[in-house]
């Protein structure tokens, strides 16, 4: 697994209200507030800020073995429903996911595979551009943008980048 630095548009303690904001929103939909949707919040406010599927499930089963992992895919994908959650490919490997409120894009080396997030404001003129050439409505935040970091990049060169 790779370095995630923690970025500091990130919050992933979750101080508007955490789980019970999230829960409230799952009642609010008609769900039933049950012990395995109440694992995998706590594991998701508990842990990485950008955690695969497969981390969180051997996080939720660490704590309650009777859990079934499909159980906790049909609770991410209804999370994602919901507007809670958000999936993000970086990369080749399974998708991560962090809380739809943490609008971010990520930048993920194609070397090292360091992950940077920056927030989604820094690509509106591409974003912008894009729709105005197009008309496309680019969703920038659900893949990665891979490329070099500083200094994977300067080490292919020999310089700093430009």
């Amino acid at each position: 697994m790779s370095a995630r630095p923690p970025s500091p548009d990130h919050n992933h303690t979750r101080s508007d209200g955490g789980a019970e904001t999230i829960l409230a929103a799952v009642r609010a939909a008609g769900g039933r507030v049950t012990v395995p949707r109440r694992a995998v919040l706590d594991a998701l406010l508990d842990g990485d800020e950008h955690p695969t599927a497969h981390e969180l499930a051997e996080k939720v089963q660490r704590a309650h073995p009777d859990v079934a992992v499909s159980t906790i895919y049909r609770i991410l994908e209804h999370l994602e429903e919901l507007g809670v959650l958000v999936h993000v490919h970086l990369g080749h490997g399974a998708a991560v996911y962090h809380f739809a409120d943490q609008n971010h894009v990520h930048l993920v080396c194609q070397t090292c595979g360091q992950t940077t997030t920056l927030p989604n404001r820094s690509f509106r003129t591409i974003s912008t551009s894009i729709r105005n050439a197009t008309g496309f409505q680019a969703d920038l935040a659900h893949f990665s943008i891979t490329g070099l970091c500083e200094h994977c990049a300067a080490g292919a060169t020999g310089s700093r980048p430009v």
